[in-house]
């Protein structure tokens, strides 16, 4: 499971910028195996918050890193552990993965299924739900936020969907130049 991803170098003494993906997001360097998207093990051996306002995004010490030039080598490359490794931080109840959501159906608050979650993106703006009717066609993305989903059953692998009506309608005809 990705948990953050790195950035550019900071300074010079292989510090490297590091954007959390965790809820807390220091608590990224309390998981217990982690590597990156080539498989290598990772060791944070120190974690500050970056300068800025992004609470998410942090400056770390890795193991092994000691200039620059390894630490611009990071670039860009996820940050990831185990699903084991996740469990063991002692999620709440109401906690989840978002890649749990993934093949859920997708009800309205009448009980009516509509389709299934096939992503949950994040375009920068927040969390989505990406939901392809069961009727087939276009998928719709609905932001993942309580007024949208007020429910979200794990155990019964469903989500409710406070949707418009014509959330699956076809699109219309594209307006003729001029007539916007």
């Amino acid at each position: 499971m990705q948990i953050g991803e790195f950035g550019r170098a900071h300074g010079l003494r292989g510090e490297v910028r590091l954007k959390s993906f965790t809820e807390d997001p220091l608590a990224v360097a309390r998981y217990e195996p982690l590597f990156d998207d080539y498989g290598r093990r990772l060791r944070i051996t120190a974690l500050r918050p970056a300068p800025g306002s992004a609470a998410d995004m942090l400056i770390a010490s890795i193991e092994g890193i000691a200039d620059r030039d390894l630490a611009e080598a990071l670039n860009r490359r996820g940050v990831f552990t185990t699903r084991a490794a996740i469990a063991a931080t002692g999620a709440g109840e109401d906690e989840f993965l978002l890649a749990d959501l993934i093949g859920m159906s997708v009800e309205r608050p009448d009980g009516a299924v509509i389709g299934r979650v096939v992503a949950v993106p994040d375009y920068g703006a927040g969390d989505l739900l990406e939901i392809t009717p069961l009727a087939g066609g276009a998928s719709a993305l609905v932001p993942f936020l309580k007024s949208f989903v007020p429910t979200v059953d794990l155990a019964g692998r469903r989500v409710v969907v406070e949707a418009p009506d014509d959330l699956f309608a076809p699109a219309g005809p594209e307006p003729k130049p001029g007539e916007e």
